[in-house]
């Protein structure tokens, strides 16, 4: 009987050692903090919060960044095995910022150009649009021409900056920049600007919140793109090359747009 009790605690003694053991083994696991979402590499990339419907802040709802380059991010990190991690600068910081070697990439609705490509590298194209001049419906300006003589807003850094510039060649009108596109915005509602050079689903997001302001299209002969941004050499470009490929094969950026780029009127 005592040889039996004896093996009865001794069985109940080791029971309880192994409950103990694993209850530390989970709160050691529990303590370490690492899921396999944290285990993913981080990316930073830079946008300039300040251009809907591409990246913006919606006060009414949180301080999130939010807009189309974001979703498009988080889908190529979602293929490529990442994470996103977003800085908000201003327009003309982002390429600095990637010189500096504070970014791995930008999406923020930047369009390729020649002096761009000299200090930093593009993507293939994710978007394709077009630039159009946005006036008060009472201005009387219909056509470029009817610029003559009128102060010209634009983005600074931006390609409307340049194509306002290229512009200013022909028709003798006056270019001034701001750093954000409210901004310009503001200055055209108060009359301090005539007109605002501003890309096509831009001036459309801004037209419908704004029924006093119209827009009509410039004619180019190149069409305007825009891609993600790395710094010159960078591994992402091929990788970010064949995710955007992937997306549009699969119908996901075409996704993108309609959510993002179908505006209702208020």
């Amino acid at each position: 009987m005592k040889n039996k009790l004896f093996l009865i605690m001794l069985t109940m003694i080791i029971a309880l050692l192994a409950a103990c053991g694993t209850k530390d083994d989970a709160k050691e696991d529990a303590g370490s903090g690492s899921t396999p979402s944290e285990e993913l590499p981080v990316l930073v990339m830079g946008t300039s919060a300040d251009y809907p419907p591409f990246e913006f802040i919606d006060p009414t709802k949180s301080e999130e960044i939010i807009g189309f380059d974001i979703d498009l991010s988080n889908l190529i990190a979602e293929k490529l095995g990442y994470k996103i991690e977003v800085e908000n600068i201003d327009f003309n910081g982002l390429i600095p910022a990637i010189q500096a070697g504070k970014l791995d990439f930008v999406l923020a609705g930047m369009s390729p150009t020649e002096e761009r490509d000299e200090v930093v590298d593009f993507s293939i194209p994710y978007n394709e649009t077009v630039q159009m001049v946005v006036t008060k419906k009472d201005s009387g300006i219909k056509t470029v021409e009817d610029l003559a003589g009128k102060t010209v807003g634009v983005q600074i850094s931006s390609v409307q900056e340049e194509l306002a510039n290229e512009l200013a060649e022909t028709v003798d009108m006056k270019v001034e920049s701001r750093n954000l596109i409210p901004e310009v915005i503001q200055e055209l509602m108060t009359k301090r600007f005539d007109a605002a050079v501003i890309e096509d689903v831009v001036a459309e997001n801004y037209t419908q919140r704004n029924k006093d302001l119209t827009y009509f299209p410039i004619v180019v002969e190149e069409i305007d793109t825009k891609a993600a941004v790395f710094p010159e050499g960078s591994e992402l470009k091929e990788k970010f090359d064949k995710a955007i490929n992937e997306l549009i094969e699969e119908g996901k950026i075409d996704e993108l747009r309609e959510k993002w780029f179908v505006v209702e009127a208020e």
